[in-house]
């Protein structure tokens, strides 16, 4: 019980540090890419992506933001939470498509057809709520302690830090992504096969990784700004001392 109250205390302090734009961002990005990933992007035989990919890199981003300012136990707490609001939205989609009426594009085609493909959209299947839930749940967790382990090694705190424990850690992460929902989802009810798997796992990681080296200056700026104004002290002055007891 007292884990409890010291963990969701920890969340008080934690969502009072981190700038709201961040936090909602991260939450946005999350539902809108699980959403988007029931769309082919690309799609050849060993090289696969889903309109997710447009937003993947957002979380990551903001990931590895967290992680430079307040650490990386921050950084997957923010991840779980945005985990947590995605279910809840997944739930109420399932909730619309199970509602009686029909969706404004039936009216435009008249065709039910579209109505039942919007249903199937929004509520989606189990078994990809479930797979893409784990995965992210496994990369966040992934991408914090390597972002964090690389810190450590890392003497500066310029650019050159932040890219390399940026880089690194979302290639790993995104690649645990894509492996975890493909093995859960691809591979049993896709009928991929398992080099299939794994390779369309790593170019995934690859094209996700090149997003966030394009945007990754934005994220460094962000971050040293939030030291330079000294965002979130509370919550670090909260978490040092915790670790002190």
């Amino acid at each position: 019980m007292n884990l409890i109250k010291r963990e969701l205390e920890d969340y008080r302090v934690l969502l009072r540090g981190v700038p709201s734009l961040v936090v909602s961002l991260f939450i946005v990005s999350v539902i809108m890419m699980n959403l988007l990933a029931n769309k082919e992007f690309v799609s050849l035989k060993y090289f696969a992506l889903d309109c997710g990919f447009l937003l993947s890199w957002v979380s990551f981003l903001c990931m590895d933001m967290i992680c430079k300012r307040f650490g990386g136990k921050a950084a997957a707490k923010i991840s779980i939470l945005a985990m947590f609001v995605n279910l809840c939205a997944c739930l109420i989609f399932k909730l619309a498509s199970l509602a009686p009426g029909k969706w404004g594009e039936f009216y435009s085609t008249g065709m039910e057809e579209v109505n039942d493909g919007l249903n199937a959209t929004f509520g989606g299947a189990w078994y990809v709520v479930v797979g893409s839930s784990i995965a992210m749940v496994l990369a966040a967790l992934t991408n914090s302690a390597i972002n964090m382990a690389v810190a450590k090694r890392v003497k500066d705190d310029g650019y050159g830090s932040f890219a390399a424990r940026s880089f690194i850690s979302t290639f790993i992460a995104q690649f645990v992504d894509n492996l975890t929902f493909a093995t859960i989802v691809s591979y049993h009810f896709f009928g991929w096969t398992a080099a299939q798997v794994l390779v369309c796992s790593l170019t995934g990681a690859v094209a996700e990784l090149l997003c966030e080296v394009v945007f990754s200056p934005v994220g460094y700026k962000v971050s040293n700004n939030w030291k330079k104004d000294n965002v979130g002290a509370q919550y670090l002055k909260y978490a040092e001392e915790a670790a002190g007891k």
